[in-house]
C-alpha cells in the first residue's frame, strides 16, 4: 500500500491548499474591511465645483468630492425669486405608478429631477409610503403609525410641501380625513416609549398644493437637528450610511436638492447626521432627507448626473422633486 504521495502530487496538493488557504484569508480581511464601524464625521470638507450643464438661468449644478472618505456628491442651486422658475412635486402615471427620473424629466418637460418619497415597489401597483399630494390632490394621506419592535409609534414625519404661492416649506406634518396638519416641533417619540396618538389639537393646517413625506428632518430653524427617533426611523436602514437624497432652502429663497452616491469605493455614502452637514455647508435653514440608496438619482440636461449605489441604471421611482423654467 503506498503511504506517500510522489513528488509531483505532493507539490500540486500543497499548492491547492495554499490557493485555497490565500482564498480564505483574502475573504476575512474582505470581511474585515466590510464589517467595520465607519465613524461619523463631525465635519466633512468637499471640494465644490460648478457642473457644466445647459441649464437656465437660475438653476446651477455643483460637484462634490471628498478623496479622503471618500464622498462623491452633487447639489443643485435653485433661486426660487425667479419668476421663471417653479418646483413641483411629481408623481408616476405609468401603470406599475413607478417611471425612471428621466422618464418623469421628458414627461413633464422638467429641467432637473430629483427622487422623491419613501414607496413600496413590491405592490403592483406601487404605493407610497407616507403623505403625497400633487397638483392640489391628496393622493396618498400620511400614514398615521408604524410599527417598531412589536409596539404602535404614532408618528408625525418630515415632509417637503410647496404652497399655492410658489413658495416651500418642510415640515413634521400628517393628515385627518383630507386636510394637512403641521407640527411646529416633532412629536416626542423614544424607542420603548411610543405615542399613543396624534395630538390634532396641537396642530395647524398645512396648507400646500403639493407634498410628499420622507424624514428624518435633517435641519430645522437653522440648527442641525437629525429628528430619527422622533420619526421613528431607529433600528431601520434608514439610520445607517447609506447613498443619499436630501432637499431644503436657505432664508435668501434658494432650494437646495443634494444626491450622495454610496456603496461603491469611489463613495461610500453618509450618515444621516453627515448628510446635515453637507447641506448645512449650502446654508439651509430648513433640510429633509429623502428616499435613498438605489433610488438617490438626479437627473438634468436629459442625463443622469451620479450613480446610483455604483450603476448608470436609473432604477424607477413613484414620486419626484421636479424643477421647471418657463421661457
Amino acid at each position: 500500500m503506498e503511504l506517500s504521495l510522489a513528488p509531483r502530487s505532493l507539490k500540486l496538493r500543497i499548492f491547492q491548499i495554499s490557493i485555497n488557504l490565500l482564498k480564505h484569508l483574502l475573504l476575512l480581511a474582505a470581511c474585515i474591511v466590510a464589517c467595520r464601524t465607519v465613524i461619523k464625521k463631525e465635519t466633512i470638507q468637499m471640494n465644490w465645483t460648478e457642473f457644466d450643464l445647459d441649464l437656465p438661468r437660475g438653476i446651477l449644478v455643483y460637484q462634490g468630492s471628498n478623496k479622503e472618505i471618500p464622498l462623491k456628491a452633487w447639489a443643485a442651486k435653485i433661486d426660487l425669486s425667479d419668476d421663471d422658475i417653479s418646483v413641483r412635486v411629481l408623481s408616476s402615471t405609468d401603470i406599475d405608478r413607478k417611471e425612471s427620473l428621466l422618464q418623469f424629466l421628458e414627461l413633464t418637460g422638467a429641467r432637473l429631477v430629483m427622487n422623491g418619497g419613501y414607496f413600496n415597489a413590491d405592490k403592483n401597483p406601487a404605493q407610497h409610503v407616507g403623505l403625497l399630494k400633487t397638483r392640489g390632490t391628496l393622493e396618498e394621506p400620511a400614514s398615521p403609525s408604524v410599527f417598531r419592535d412589536s409596539e404602535r409609534y404614532f408618528i408625525s414625519r418630515g415632509a417637503f410641501g410647496v404652497k399655492y404661492d410658489g413658495s416651500v416649506d418642510i415640515a413634521w406634518c400628517s393628515t385627518y380625513n383630507d386636510s394637512i396638519f403641521e407640527w411646529q416641533s416633532p412629536l416626542n417619540n423614544r424607542p420603548g416609549f411610543p405615542l399613543d396618538s396624534l395630538p390634532f389639537h396641537s396642530a395647524d393646517h398645512w396648507n400646500v398644493r403639493d407634498a410628499v413625506h420622507a424624514g428624518p428632518v435633517l435641519i430645522s430653524d437653522g440648527e442641525i437637528n437629525v429628528t430619527t427617533e422622533d420619526e421613528v426611523f431607529f433600528n431601520t436602514p434608514v439610520a445607517g450610511i447609506q447613498p443619499r437624497s436630501a432637499i431644503g432652502y436657505t432664508k435668501d429663497n434658494n432650494l437646495i436638492l443634494m444626491i450622495v452616491d454610496g456603496r461603491q469605493p469611489e463613495s461610500r455614502g453618509v450618515y444621516l447626521e453627515e448628510l446635515a452637514v453637507m447641506m448645512k455647508q449650502f446654508n439651509c435653514d430648513e433640510a429633509l432627507n429623502l428616499d435613498g440608496g438605489g433610488s438617490s438619482a438626479m437627473v438634468a440636461d436629459s442625463r443622469l448626473l451620479n450613480r446610483p449605489s455604483g450603476r448608470t441604471l436609473q432604477r424607477e421611482v413613484m414620486s419626484a422633486i421636479g424643477i421647471f423654467y418657463r421661457n
